[in-house]
């Protein structure tokens, strides 16, 4: 018999953590989707780098804001630290085997935190975002000359006698051509890795979603309104409940 009762979940930097970084990365995925797209848009030069300094920007708040999100993971409560995010630890096997068992039962485990797949779904975002912020940084050096690289790519680039500083997007007239030609080379792999990982990222998006729309369908305990309120209401005693809940 549902014996509901309401827990503490997620507290306020986890929650803040979220909403921000949905918003960062919906303006990630806009701009970048726009980059790619480029051959159909008909940006002008300007408009190009415009539109690169928009989703450089977009990436620097995703990155600090994941890397506070992992720094608040050694801090946070009980739900929002390390422990309780990655898959691994005393008894996680047995507890993915339940869970899974009564998922497939069509009675599946209600947790506060993650349940043991959504750690596992959830630690695959968190590599595929430091992914895309460390080859993002990369790129903004060699499109941009942003920090935190730009100057050394600038350095690499700049004509002799030309100051790093001076060097900008589209100032051919300063730059050593060959050593631009390279440059552009040792770009190509980060370039590879970010729009693989730009699409990785748009289907780990919609997976989330479904994942979410399904476990509140069949779960309960107001997962989504718990990302507002940091509180889920739930009908049985969860396995990952603290003892004084």
């Amino acid at each position: 018999m549902p014996d509901y009762k309401e827990y503490v979940a997620w507290d306020v930097p986890t929650r803040l953590f979220h909403w921000i970084n949905a918003i960062v990365v919906i303006g990630l995925l806009v701009t970048g989707l726009d980059i790619l797209l480029d051959n159909l848009f008909h940006h002008s030069a300007s408009g190009k780098v415009t539109l690169k300094d928009v989703h450089v920007s977009f990436g620097y708040l995703m990155t600090v804001n994941l890397l506070w999100r992992f720094v608040w993971a050694f801090f946070g409560n009980k739900y929002a630290r390390w422990r309780a995010i990655a898959p691994g630890g005393p008894g996680y096997l047995t507890a993915l085997r339940a869970y899974t068992a009564s998922f497939l039962a069509g009675e599946p485990q209600q947790y506060v935190g993650h349940n043991p797949m959504a750690r596992i779904a959830v630690s695959l975002l968190f590599l595929l975002l430091l992914m895309q912020g460390i080859t993002g940084l990369v790129l903004a050096g060699t499109d941009l000359y942003w920090p935190p690289f730009g100057h050394w790519f600038a350095a690499w680039v700049a004509a002799p006698g030309v100051d790093p500083a001076l060097v900008a997007p589209g100032a051919i007239d300063l730059i050593d051509k060959t050593s631009y030609e390279a440059m552009r080379a040792f770009r190509k792999p980060f370039v590879i890795v970010h729009e693989f990982g730009f699409y990785a990222l748009a289907v780990m998006i919609v997976l989330h979603i479904i994942a979410v729309v399904v476990t509140e369908v069949r779960e309960g305990g107001s997962i989504t309104s718990a990302l507002f309120t940091g509180r889920k209401i739930l009908s049985h005693r969860p396995p990952d409940a603290s003892n004084d809940s």
